[in-house]
C-alpha cells in the first residue's frame, strides 16, 4: 500500500537531492536532433549529444527508415526465436561482424541490453570478472546480475557470490596483480569501457590484450562511445589501440555515431554469439529491433565505409575545440576523443553554469554525482562533424563569458 510513510520517505529523497544540487532536470527538446536545436528557449546550440558523426539527422538515413516503414512494417510484435527475425536482422548481424572482423554479431534492444545478459551466459560461479572502475552503469549492472544468478546459499546466514574484483582504472600493474592471483580459477574475464564516457580517455586495450594473453583471460569491450568514427576506418577503439582480432567481445550501440536512434548489439567469437542467442535474456525475452531501425543501420555501414571527410571534420574539430577552450583557462580532462569533460568539480556551480550558458544560446547539460564520482562536477561537451567551426567559435566566446562571471576562469 502507497502509505504515508512511503510517500514522506520519497518526498524526504527528492529534497535531498534538490538540496545538493544533485536534481537532474530533463530539457524538451522540439526538433530533430542535430547541431542545432529547438528547446522552449529558442534555437540554440547543441554540444551535448553523441551524434558524432552527425547522421541522426541525416537526410538519407530518413529516407531508408521511411522505406522500410512501408515494406518490413513498424515493428514485429515478437520475439527473435518467435517471429520476430526478419532477413534484414541477419543481414545487418553480418555487415556489423564484416565491419568490426569480428566472427558473428547478435542484436538487442540496446547496449544496456547487451550488457545486462552477457556475464551470467558466458560465466559460472567458478569464474572471475576483472572490472575497470570507471565502467559504464550498465556493465557493473550485468556483473551484478551475473553474481546473483550464480551466487551460493553456504547456510542460514551465509553466502557466497561469484568473484567480481574492480580493477584502478587503466592501472596495469593493478590488473597484472588482480590476473596473477586468480590464476587458480576456471576462466577470468576482463571487462573495460573502450572509451569511458564521463572522461574521454581512451582504454589501454594493447596492454590489456597483452596481459590476456599472457594470462589465458578473455577480453570484454564496451565501445559505445568509439563504434563508427575512432581509429582510422572507424572500427573503435580495437582498431584504434592496434587490438583488432584479440578482444573476444564486443557490445555497442546503434544510437550514438552509427545513426543515433536504438538497438545494441554483442559481437565477438562465433561459440560466445551462439551461446548467448540460446540463453541471453534481454535477447531472448525482448521484442526484436524494428525493422526502421535495422534498414538504416545497414545503411549507415554503408554510409560510414565512404565517410573519412565526417570522420577527419570530426577530429579537426575535436583537437580545435580542446586547443581552445585550454587556451580560456578551463580544467579538462586530456585526450583526443569528442568527448571533452570541462572539470568544474562543484555539482551547484556546475548547474549554474549550465543553466547560465543556456540562456546564451549553448545547449550542454551539468554532470554530477551519482553519475561521476562526488566532488567531480563537470560539464561535459561532445564534438560532432555537424559542428562548423564557426558554431565551435561561437560556443567558445560563450564559455568564455560565462566562464568568467562566474569565476571559474
Amino acid at each position: 500500500m502507497y502509505s504515508k510513510e512511503v510517500k514522506e520517505y520519497l518526498q524526504g529523497q527528492l529534497k535531498s537531492i534538490k538540496d545538493s544540487g544533485l536534481y537532474k532536470e530533463e530539457r524538451i527538446i522540439c526538433s530533430p536532433q542535430g547541431a542545432r536545436i529547438k528547446v522552449k528557449e529558442g534555437e540554440v546550440l547543441n554540444l551535448c549529444a553523441n551524434n558524432y558523426l552527425g547522421l541522426a539527422d541525416d537526410p538519407e538515413l530518413i529516407a531508408v527508415a521511411k522505406k522500410a516503414l512501408d515494406e518490413r512494417g513498424h515493428g514485429l510484435s515478437s520475439v527473435r526465436f518467435i517471429c520476430g527475425t526478419q532477413d534484414i536482422h541477419k543481414e545487418l548481424e553480418r555487415r556489423i561482424s564484416e565491419f568490426l572482423r569480428t566472427e558473428d554479431t547478435l542484436l538487442y534492444s540496446s547496449c544496456a541490453a547487451a550488457n545486462e545478459g552477457l556475464f551470467e551466459v558466458l560465466l559460472g560461479p567458478e569464474d572471475v570478472v576483472i572490472s575497470d572502475q570507471l565502467n559504464h552503469a550498465t556493465i557493473i549492472d550485468g556483473v551484478r546480475l551475473w553474481g546473483m544468478v550464480h551466487k551460493k546459499r553456504l547456510g542460514p546466514e551465509s553466502t557466497r557470490f561469484p568473484e567480481n574484483r574492480v580493477m584502478k582504472h587503466s592501472d596495469m600493474a593493478d590488473l597484472e596483480k588482480h590476473l596473477s592471483e586468480t590464476q587458480d580459477r576456471r576462466f577470468r574475464m576482463i571487462a573495460t569501457d573502450g572509451v569511458f564516457s564521463m572522461d574521454g580517455d581512451v582504454a589501454c586495450l594493447k596492454e590489456i590484450c597483452d596481459l590476456a594473453e599472457r594470462y589465458s583471460a578473455l577480453v570484454m569491450v564496451d565501445d559505445s562511445h568509439a563504434t563508427g568514427f575512432f581509429g582510422p576506418g572507424g572500427r573503435g577503439t580495437p582498431e584504434y589501440c592496434g587490438a583488432e582480432e584479440r578482444v573476444d567481445i564486443i557490445t555497442s550501440t546503434l544510437g550514438k555515431a552509427l545513426g543515433g536512434a536504438t538497438g545494441g548489439f554483442t559481437s565477438g567469437r562465433k561459440e560466445m554469439i551462439e551461446l548467448l542467442r540460446q540463453r541471453s535474456r534481454p535477447y531472448l525475452f525482448s521484442n526484436t529491433v524494428s525493422p526502421s531501425i535495422v534498414a538504416t543501420g545497414i545503411k549507415v555501414l554503408e554510409m560510414i565505409g565512404r565517410a573519412s571527410d565526417l570522420r577527419k571534420r570530426l577530429e579537426e574539430n575535436t583537437a580545435y575545440f580542446r586547443r581552445e577552450i585550454t587556451e580560456l583557462g578551463f580544467v579538462i580532462k586530456p585526450g583526443t576523443h569528442p568527448i571533452v569533460p570541462i572539470m568544474l568539480y562543484d555539482a551547484k556551480k556546475a548547474a549554474l553554469m549550465a543553466e547560465r550558458l543556456l540562456a546564451e544560446g549553448i545547449y550542454v547539460i551539468a554532470f554530477s554525482y551519482p553519475v561521476v564520482p562526488r566532488d567531480q562536477a563537470r560539464i561535459r561537451v561532445q564534438i560532432s562533424a555537424a559542428h562548423s567551426k564557426e558554431d565551435l567559435a561561437f560556443a567558445l566566446q560563450k564559455f568564455g563569458k560565462i566562464g568568467r562571471e562566474l569565476g571559474v576562469i
